[in-house]
């Protein structure tokens, strides 16, 4: 059952490891999330190149309605011969653009080898067009990873600086860590100044790491630093103890049956 999970994202973790983009899976948290998330994906654009977002958030939590932009189709059309890739793309100012995701995220694990090829080569077909790839998902659904999020090399937690915010936060840092993730990075948004975006992590750093294991690494505040930068560097090189924890998240996975986050070979 284990290799079974693995092979069905090996495809997905390879494409997200060798070719040029950065590939983050991003959940944003507090009173406005998709507010946050987008507001986060502006500010990587800014700092660093072409921002693609991979939406596979459904519903109120889509952030197709902030940004105002019409239903089309998901990246799972494709598989269907009607669609190149890039014509999947919605336009949105100051980005690449977005693509829905969330039937693809949903179907992959159902899909036989060759559609599963053809959804990995349509992927790689649209990180041809961006520097960072941000795959925004809710934070419900990080009990349950889809594959997108297992196979991406970097996790990133935006918390709205709010009680609302750190909550969420908590709550899906340890989903993640339940499901074998290991290391996160953790930016704020919306705080008063630094002193509170400070006192903010660390409050959460010290919960997680108290009560959840999982070190998390700063990259700062969404509005004042650079958040790019921050994501080009390994979360789990934060902490030397990254290693064991990943080892006894592992082992814990197997128990219930599952499956860690991170690749084979690393931690």
């Amino acid at each position: 059952m284990i290799d079974a999970i693995e092979d069905q994202a090996a495809g997905l973790r390879r494409l997200f490891r060798r070719t040029p983009p950065t590939v983050v899976a991003m959940y944003a948290t507090g009173r406005s999330r998709a507010g946050v998330a987008i507001q986060a994906a502006y500010r990587i654009a800014g700092q660093a190149e072409r921002v693609l977002l991979l939406d596979e958030a459904a519903g109120e939590q889509a952030l197709t309605r902030l940004l105002d932009l019409p239903d089309s189709a998901d990246l799972l059309s494709v598989l269907g011969g009607k669609h190149r890739p890039t014509d999947l793309i919605q336009t949105v100012p100051g980005l690449v653009g977005l693509v829905p995701v969330s039937a693809a995220a949903l179907a992959l694990p159902l899909l036989d080898d060759e559609r599963r090829a053809r959804l990995v080569e349509a992927l790689r077909s649209l990180h041809r067009h961006a520097g960072f790839v941000l795959i925004h998902s809710s934070s419900e659904s990080a009990e349950d990873p889809s594959p997108f999020i297992f196979a991406a090399p970097r996790r990133l937690v935006v918390a709205e600086a709010s009680r609302s915010g750190a909550t969420e936060a908590y709550q899906v840092i340890k989903r993640l860590a339940a499901a074998g993730a290991g290391s996160m990075h953790v930016a704020v948004s919306k705080a008063r100044d630094r002193a509170d975006a400070a006192a903010f992590f660390a409050t959460l750093d010290e919960l997680v790491r108290n009560h959840v294991g999982v070190p998390l690494a700063w990259l700062g505040e969404v509005e004042r630093d650079n958040l790019a930068s921050g994501l080009a560097c390994d979360a789990a090189a934060s902490s030397p103890r990254e290693p064991e924890a990943a080892f006894l998240r592992r082992l814990a996975a197997l128990g219930r049956g599952g499956v860690d986050l991170q690749p084979r070979g690393a931690g």
